[in-house]
């Protein structure tokens, strides 16, 4: 079977790997769509210092149940269409005896830890297997992404009515965007593409800004009445966002990091204090996060084809990576279809 694999930074190929087989509480997938996400172009790239070179990327997941093990549920049936949960979690650390398995110290995510996705056939643990009756392959490809965004918001614990900020137009924000949307919240969008912020406000954000042009903390403060933002959720990972989070975020507001920053970052740390802060991490997504993001989908009238940059073939995965990085700021995502 044909199978993806970036051998080392900005070095691609296809592979002819054995079709796997299952044992008894395994499925195997027919894969039909998967995304490139921001990992996989920073371990394209050779800066993603989690990942296990070499490896074959993916874990955005659109597919078909081909096979399924004899312990398997009833509820999984051949045929079905289905995303994947891509996360392990050992249940032994002082996440997973949190119930946190989102955030398992030993977690290995698909494509980045382990061999991903991006091939004719996967096996995976049924407990992994996420049903997404009523959706198409391709559009559970952008499940993933968009739970991500979802968990950040419960993390925060937005309430309606609240100024909640989100830095970062990509997937991951957007999920955020349409979450904060759905609980009531008044969300501002801040991203450098003015293409990206006219789809936040198409699922949701009420007011958008482009940090390249306008004035933030200015605009901020205006649309908040002077308070600041309640909320400030950064999906970008760079020094100059994540101290915007704490600039922009009001006192005792709250500040939520999902994106890495690539290096170090300096903070005046006299704000955490003054303003009282709470400050989180976020990471991955709970199966309840998966679950509320298909039904979203499938409740609403989602513009699909905007946020799916290209569709490629196994064949062009390398060249769709390097156009991507020759242009980050104009890829939502790209679907490599098999």
């Amino acid at each position: 079977m044909k199978a993806v694999q970036i051998i080392s930074p900005e070095n691609v190929q296809l592979l002819n790997i054995e079709k796997p087989t299952i044992q008894p509480n395994e499925v195997l997938l027919k894969i039909e769509y998967v995304g490139f996400c921001g990992s996989d172009l920073n371990t394209f790239l050779g800066k993603n210092p989690m990942v296990k070179m070499p490896v074959v990327p993916g874990h955005e997941v659109g597919a078909l149940i081909e096979e399924k093990g004899s312990e398997v549920p009833e509820n999984l049936f051949v045929g079905q269409v289905v995303t994947v949960n891509p996360y392990t979690n050992c249940g032994k650390c002082a996440s997973c005896r949190n119930r946190r398995y989102n955030a398992c110290q030993f977690n290995e995510t698909l494509g980045v830890q382990r061999n991903g996705a991006m091939c004719d056939y996967v096996v995976v643990p049924w407990q992994k297997v996420i049903p997404a009756d009523g959706m198409s392959t391709r559009d559970c490809a952008l499940i993933e992404p968009m739970s991500v965004g979802f968990h950040a918001v419960d993390n925060a614990g937005v309430k309606d009515n609240e100024v909640v900020m989100v830095i970062g137009c990509g997937m991951v924000g957007m999920g955020a965007i349409v979450r904060a949307a759905i609980r009531g919240a008044i969300v501002v969008a801040v991203d450098l593409d003015d293409e990206k912020l006219a789809l936040a406000k198409e699922v949701g954000a009420q007011y958008v800004i482009n940090s390249k042009t306008t004035n933030v903390h200015d605009e901020v403060m205006r649309i908040s009445q002077g308070f600041g933002a309640d909320v400030v959720i950064e999906a970008v990972g760079h020094p100059a966002t994540y101290n915007m989070a704490i600039d922009e975020v009001s006192f005792t507001g709250r500040v939520v990091y999902i994106g890495y920053a690539k290096s170090e970052v300096a903070f005046q740390t006299k704000l955490f204090v003054q303003k009282e802060l709470i400050i989180r991490g976020s990471r991955n997504a709970l199966p309840e996060d998966f679950r509320a993001v298909i039904h979203y989908l499938n409740q609403h009238d989602f513009p699909y084809s905007k946020f799916i940059s290209r569709i490629v073939k196994p064949e062009d995965a390398g060249e769709a990576l390097k156009d991507w990085a020759a242009q980050p700021q104009k890829v939502f995502r790209i679907l490599v279809e098999f």
